[in-house]
């Protein structure tokens, strides 16, 4: 079992969320828009087996692959594990059991859940059909789930052109990661010192450079680093770079330009947005302070302070 963190250490939940669009081929759009029309395709390999679902290449011998056929809607469970617990975005609300299913005509077993009211309800080997979605787009998910099923086993595999009316011809996926995320001891004592607009470093004992934001240890040394040392406010720009795409739920309008900034005091560049000055007169050397957000926790960004710009010697080392 995981230790619970330390009370002085910071825990906030994150999200890392971004839709995969990706184009199909031939095989898999044809699968695809197959669903859609309650088909289920596969494709034969030059040796006589039948892949559900299909693959372009076949995994074995690598020839590429595109005799289509057509599957029965009904198969066998090969194996299964109980879901207790279904999560956001998982096929069923109720408990479920992930089964792979070998559809009759098939030599390969296709993944998905069956809708059964407990374990004892699933067993290797038992029969089931799927369960059409009542709104259906060409995506796996037009599969709502399986069902058990009375019927017997059987059946060929039927060949099938692939071809159908408005083909499905690409595919966005969102993909999620929620978690939690502990800063650690020495970062949070960094962000609490933030919002007191106090910024600390860490200074290693042994080659005794302070890094910020600290880390707990030195990354060259391998030593815990202990002692806290007031860096900044201020610092340099020791290269930067120009952002030309706006990123999705951030309200800053491009393009705009990140940078990495050495504060005075440290022997490690942070990173920060730079704003306060048109995008193109940004500059290695430039002389930058902090601009703290509307709560006052964190700087927003970093802006010109109106002094020389710094002698590249000075910062040289920290690009």
């Amino acid at each position: 079992m995981t230790p619970a963190p330390s009370p002085e250490v910071l825990q906030a939940p994150l999200v890392v969320e971004f839709p995969f669009t990706r184009s199909l081929g031939p095989v898999q759009s044809a699968f695809l828009t197959g669903l859609r029309e309650h088909t289920v395709l596969g494709v034969r390999t030059t040796d006589g087996r039948v892949l559900v679902p299909p693959v372009e290449y076949d995994p074995v011998t690598a020839d590429e692959l595109a005799d289509l056929v057509e599957v029965a809607p009904t198969g066998t469970v090969t194996t299964w594990a109980w879901n207790p617990a279904p999560r956001r975005g998982q096929p069923l609300r109720t408990p479920f059991a992930w089964v792979l299913v070998r559809l009759d005509g098939a030599d390969t077993a296709l993944l998905h859940a069956l809708d059964a009211p407990g374990p004892d309800a699933v067993r290797t080997g038992m029969r089931v059909r799927i369960r059409w979605a009542a709104e259906r787009e060409g995506a796996i998910t037009d599969i709502a789930c399986f069902e058990p099923y009375d019927g017997a086993g059987g059946g060929e595999a039927v060949p099938h052109g692939g071809t159908f009316t408005d083909p499905v011809s690409g595919i966005v996926a969102p993909a999620r990661l929620d978690y939690s995320y502990a800063p650690g001891r020495a970062q949070s004592r960094y962000l609490r010192a933030l919002a007191d607009h106090t910024t600390y470093g860490e200074r290693c004992p042994s080659c005794r450079k302070v890094y910020v934001p600290p880390r707990g240890a030195c990354p060259t040394c391998g030593v815990a680093t202990e002692e806290q040392v007031e860096v900044g406010p201020r610092g340099t720009v020791t290269t930067f770079c120009i952002v030309n795409i706006k990123a999705r739920n951030l309200d800053i309008e491009v393009p705009y330009v990140y940078a990495h900034i050495a504060l005075d005091g440290a022997d490690l560049a942070l990173h920060a947005r730079i704003g306060g000055i048109p995008y193109d007169e940004v500059r290695m050397g430039l002389r930058v302070e902090p601009v703290w957000s509307e709560d006052g926790r964190y700087p927003d960004h970093y802006r010109p302070t109106g002094e020389p710009d710094a002698d590249y010697d000075t910062y040289k080392e920290l690009l």
